[in-house]
């Protein structure tokens, strides 16, 4: 009983820390936009092929997240945002097989994963739809739904095409907030 206490306790305090980290990463994007928002108009050179390739490797981190939805909402106002929310979202749908395929490779380091039992249950009752809502809310639960939906031997289309869907409607989202939202945050913060 002390020792599922004490292993809730850290896993809350990861999942805060995680939480406090998303935030920080996040105002330092915006900071980071509009300090050297004209160095991004030199990487534009790349377009879409970085736009997914940086998604995807974003997305390929097992829970330390990285600020994949900033770059989308950057791309978003310099590119056309339609096909931004979707190349992104692809993107992040591949790097997501990482996840699945951990879980599929490791089972044993699943069932230790925190909440393994009350996703899994998700999973095998609501298989995709799990998937697709969790790809469509940013949050760090959804590396454990990867894992856990590989670990469960969920089939792979059954995780990927919910996953992609729920990860472009998402960055269809942030594109968009980005192509209307750049200039008002360089009206809001001046010319930092």
């Amino acid at each position: 009983m002390e020792t599922s206490r004490a292993t809730a306790t850290v896993s809350r305090g990861r999942l805060w820390a995680a939480r406090i980290a998303v935030v920080i990463i996040l105002i330092g994007a915006v900071w980071f936009t509009l300090r050297y928002r004209d160095r991004f108009q030199e990487w534009a050179r790349f377009g879409y092929p970085a736009i997914f390739l940086i998604s995807a490797l974003t997305n390929a981190t097992l829970i330390l997240p990285l600020p994949g939805l900033a770059v989308t909402t950057l791309a978003g106002g310099m590119f056309n945002p339609w096909i931004v929310g979707v190349v992104a979202g692809l993107g992040q749908a591949a790097g997501e097989l990482s996840g699945y395929l951990a879980g599929y490779g490791g089972q044993n380091l699943a069932e230790e994963l925190p909440r393994y039992e009350q996703i899994a249950r998700w999973i095998r009752r609501y298989g995709p739809a799990v998937i697709f809502i969790l790809a469509l809310v940013p949050n760090p639960l959804f590396d454990v739904a990867g894992i856990i939906a590989g670990s469960t031997r969920m089939p792979l289309l059954y995780f990927l095409l919910p996953c992609a869907a729920g990860k472009i409607l998402k960055n269809l989202i942030a594109a968009w907030a980005g192509f209307y939202g750049i200039e008002l945050l360089q009206r809001w913060f001046g010319g930092m």
